[in-house]
């Protein structure tokens, strides 16, 4: 018996010390740096970890007009199986999309940064407000461990508050946007963080809190002022992690300077996507003008200025610059976008990690540096008639098909040397 609890405790004793080696330091901003707790600057190299606590149905090849976001699909779900079998499916499409097999490909991408989307309702019980779900702290805690094991920060992301802060899918509900005109939504916010800061205010391996996503469902202003609120809920119970202020669609000049306003610790967060959403078409010029300052469009050099000026550190939470560039072009763009970043002191993370289709294959590249093999095909299902057995093997599909990898970018992303697509 007392060899057996002398085997114990020193199990215990290898696992904590185990943990302490992994540990990472605490990182902080200074000005316009992001810093380790050495005072030496940090290159923060990150990806996006989309569709895995939020769901984006175009992510997983099951866009449809019927089911186009989480509320839909939540309350379709309750109807046809209970609220239960719902929770136990969510459960099941969780523990599948993100397995041991996708931390290593991260390191093999030699990234150190991930941003972790979540909606609410992974935390909070949905049913009793303020109240922690029994299992409120499974995937985060999961996350900052797998990350740290491998030397990777974390920045954690409220993709998607109570009421929905904006009108778009990824907010968990589409065309919703309650969260700003309902009081008590903001205090639940309130609530969530200070617990999220409760929890993890000595954890090192988190880099930061990304207090609301794409909030644009308000005035620049009312954004500013709301989230000064939630800064200081936040700093009430954690004075260490940076909190990461969200900018708005039209930009950030309406929160002025934060320290002004006796904030510290802070970077602005925006997500320039140049090849997409209207700013020209993916190809080398859009970039050029993007990353080297020319044209007379938005570019680094204009937000390096302007960050000087607020003098705050700032986080390029999403970005895209490999999609659909060709495999080559694609992964030099992605090492040359995140070197640009690195040198003017920005963390970044690219949106996102994984996509997968119904027929397969990156093609030209797709959104996702992994994405399923060509042939090994994501049945798209009608969730309205799909067996509960069709669908609990969707869900077990994304943990288990194979993979085709964006082989170009791990080949820039490890290289000594970087690629000089300008040049040509």
């Amino acid at each position: 018996m007392l060899i057996k609890r002398m085997a114990v405790w020193l199990a215990f004793l290898l696992a904590g010390a185990a943990q302490a080696q992994n540990a990472l330091p605490m990182l902080h901003t200074e000005g316009t740096r992001w810093l380790a707790a050495d005072g030496q600057q940090t290159a923060l190299r990150g990806v996006n970890l989309g569709n895995y606590l939020i769901q984006e149905f175009w992510m997983m090849g099951q866009e449809s007009k019927a089911v186009d976001d989480q509320c839909k699909l939540e309350a379709l779900l309750d109807r046809r199986f209970g609220y239960d079998e719902r929770q136990r499916l969510y459960t099941l499409f969780r523990d599948n999309w993100i397995k041991p097999r996708d931390w290593d490909m991260l390191s093999k991408l030699n990234l150190n940064l991930v941003r972790l989307p979540f909606i609410y309702s992974v935390i909070e019980d949905e049913k009793h407000p303020r109240q922690l779900r029994a299992d409120a702290w499974k995937y985060l805690d999961s996350v900052i461990e797998q990350a740290e094991k491998r030397g990777i920060y974390v920045i954690l992301d409220l993709h998607g508050a109570v009421g929905s802060q904006g009108w778009e899918h990824h907010s968990g509900c589409a065309g919703k946007n309650k969260y700003w005109d309902t009081p008590e939504y903001q205090e639940r916010t309130i609530w969530l963080w200070q617990q999220i800061a409760a929890r993890y205010k000595d954890r090192g391996a988190v880099a930061g809190y990304s207090i609301l996503n794409e909030p644009w469902g308000t005035t620049p202003e009312n954004l500013a002022v709301v989230m000064g609120t939630l800064y200081q809920a936040i700093r009430e119970i954690d004075k260490q992690h940076v909190i990461i202020l969200p900018g708005h669609s039209k930009g950030i000049d309406a929160y002025g300077k934060p320290s002004d306003h006796g904030m510290f610790n802070v970077a602005f967060e925006m997500h320039p996507y140049p090849g997409h959403f209207g700013w020209g078409t993916p190809g080398l010029d859009v970039h050029r003008g993007w990353l080297q300052c020319t044209g007379e469009g938005d570019n680094v050099c204009k937000w390096k200025a302007r960050l000087e000026g607020l003098n705050t550190a700032f986080f390029v939470g999403e970005f895209q610059p490999w999609a659909f560039m060709g495999a080559e072009l694609g992964g030099q763009m992605l090492r040359v976008t995140y070197d640009t970043y690195v040198a003017n002191g920005w963390a970044s993370t690219a949106w996102a990690y994984k996509v997968v289709t119904n027929k397969g294959g990156q093609g030209k590249g797709t959104w996702g540096l992994v994405t399923n093999a060509p042939g090994a095909k994501i049945p798209q299902l009608d969730f309205n008639q799909a067996s509960l057995a069709d669908i609990e093997n969707l869900f077990r599909l994304f943990g288990s098909v194979p993979y085709e990898p964006q082989q170009t970018a791990i080949k820039w992303m490890n290289s000594p040397t970087p690629p000089t697509p300008f040049a040509k």
